[in-house]
């Protein structure tokens, strides 16, 4: 199921998209992209853990929000643009029109989404910004304004990642649903329609003869 806004560009959710010859049971393998699910979880744990102990290795704090935003930056490139795509069938972009108006797009293919890796996505997905979370309120009840800033804007890198999925996800279920009632609602319609509407039959008349 392929869900996108009426005219919007097209561009191909999947560049793999022809099933190979000896490929269709990729859905029951453990894993069908074991190098994208290691760095999704990578790159998503390894800006926890530098914000964590950096403090053990260094005193520059210009050194450590630098080497931070660098991760999350990897990790909000990555999950965007490649583990979304690949490992759920979910995207969601941005585009310019002619008149400079911008328009968000959420769109959504989930035939091949393997299991195990659906799962290990929306698990990094959804707990990185609850961690995060934790972070902002340590920050803010420890009175580390500076430490602050780094957090928000992790908040705000992994939050927009983990809208724009979930948009894409039960956006696209809501499409189906609305779709299916409104077929339904058109059915129900055109059978009262054609019960209330119809003409009887005239009756039939038997010719009765006196012998």
């Amino acid at each position: 199921m392929n869900s996108a806004t009426p005219g919007v560009p097209q561009v191909p959710l999947l560049d793999d998209d022809t099933i190979a010859f000896g490929e269709e049971d990729n859905a029951n393998k453990q894993f069908v992209h074991p190098y994208i699910v290691f760095f999704h979880l990578i790159f998503r744990s390894s800006a926890i853990v530098v914000y964590i102990l950096c403090g053990w290795f260094s005193d520059s704090f210009i050194a450590s929000f630098v080497l931070v935003i660098l991760l999350l930056s990897a990790d909000f490139w990555t999950v965007k643009n490649i583990s979304g795509r690949l490992l759920v069938g979910l995207r969601w972009w941005n585009y310019v029109d002619d008149d400079g108006k911008s328009h968000w797009v959420f769109e959504s293919r989930q035939n091949r989404v393997n299991r195990n890796e659906s799962r290990l996505f929306w698990l990094g997905l959804i707990l990185c910004p609850l961690i995060w979370s934790g972070f902002f309120l340590i920050c803010l009840f420890g009175l580390k304004f500076k430490w602050m800033l780094l957090v928000l804007i992790a908040l705000t890198l992994t939050g927009s990642n983990l809208y724009g999925y979930v948009k894409c996800n039960f956006g696209a279920k809501e499409n189906l649903q609305t779709a299916t009632k409104d077929f339904l609602k058109q059915q129900l319609l055109q059978n009262a329609s054609s019960f209330m509407f119809s003409q009887p039959a005239p009756p039939t008349t038997a010719n009765t003869g006196v012998v």
